[in-house]
């Protein structure tokens, strides 16, 4: 049985490699008790696009986030990243190998200024062993250093540098947003998912925030997954489009293609749902 699982993480690896997908995700389930959140998930992301995720309220769509990076338990499936079958590996070992999330609600850490919220994110530091401490006290200098500019850095292109020596606490929403993704980008991540990022935030933000998306994947070739409810937003910024109801995916492509698709507008049945492009009503 074991090497029979093997055979077909190795087989889902390849094909991960052959399609040329960041993310392939296929046949994902999570159950709790009788609620099937995520039903049978099934889309792929490329390398270096702006990905968004959609569906109404309850679609399952931070169940699957949670699920792919580790925080909750899938059921079954496969999750293969960058060529590795990663199903059930914990967040640490993803965030190791570059996938790296963020959070609807922001997880900065409050009682700690903003530039050790930055300098905790970051890789490879010899100081978190107390052996080096005492054998390699140069070694942590020098990283600490490199590490403390790399910060300043990010702080710097995200507008928070007057902020870094303020606890993280005191920022207001929209700021602790652009911390929080400042912060994943100290991980040196290779694939950047965003639980909706624009929520909470006012649109001078908003905007400076996609921006700095556009920025990333075009400079650093990152590739983004985000969750998203605001219409404008998915229809003007992202590359392809994935709309989940009821756990499953039930239509990807284009902003345009999936604009006019009728499992889409169904899917939204009693919301407004409005095609930002040509100002035009989808439904009700």
């Amino acid at each position: 049985m074991a090497s029979e699982r093997t055979g077909k993480e190795a087989d889902s690896s390849q094909q991960t490699s052959r399609n040329g997908a960041v993310l392939q995700i296929e046949e994902l389930f999570k159950h709790f008790g009788g609620i099937r959140a995520v039903n049978g998930a099934t889309f792929r992301v490329a390398p270096k696009t702006i990905t968004a995720l959609i569906g109404p309220n309850g679609a399952g769509k931070t169940t699957l986030f949670n699920v792919v990076t580790g925080f909750y338990r899938g059921d079954r499936g496969s999750v293969a990243f960058d060529g590795d079958q990663v199903f059930g590996q914990p967040p640490y070992e993803l965030a190791r190998r570059g996938m790296v999330r963020t959070f609807q609600i922001t997880k900065a850490l409050a009682a700690m200024p903003v530039i050790d919220n930055m300098m905790l994110a970051a890789p490879e530091q010899p100081g978190e062993r107390f052996r080096n401490l005492l054998l390699r006290p140069g070694a942590v200098r020098a990283r600490e250093r490199e590490v403390r500019q790399q910060a300043m850095e990010l702080l710097e292109v995200f507008n928070l540098t007057e902020l870094a020596d303020d606890y993280a606490g005191t920022l207001s929403g929209g700021q602790r947003k652009l911390l929080e993704l400042a912060r994943a980008l100290m991980a040196e991540p290779k694939l950047l998912l965003l639980d909706e990022p624009m929520a909470g935030i006012n649109p001078t933000l908003g905007a400076r925030l996609l921006d700095h998306m556009e920025r990333l994947r075009r400079e650093r070739g990152v590739t983004f997954l985000f969750i998203e409810h605001d219409m404008e937003v998915v229809m003007n910024h992202s590359d392809r489009v994935v709309v989940m109801a009821e756990g499953r995916v039930i239509a990807e492509g284009e902003p345009h293609e999936v604009r006019n698709d009728r499992r889409v507008i169904d899917a939204y049945l009693g919301e407004t749902v409005i095609d930002t492009v040509h100002g035009e009503r989808l439904s009700q």
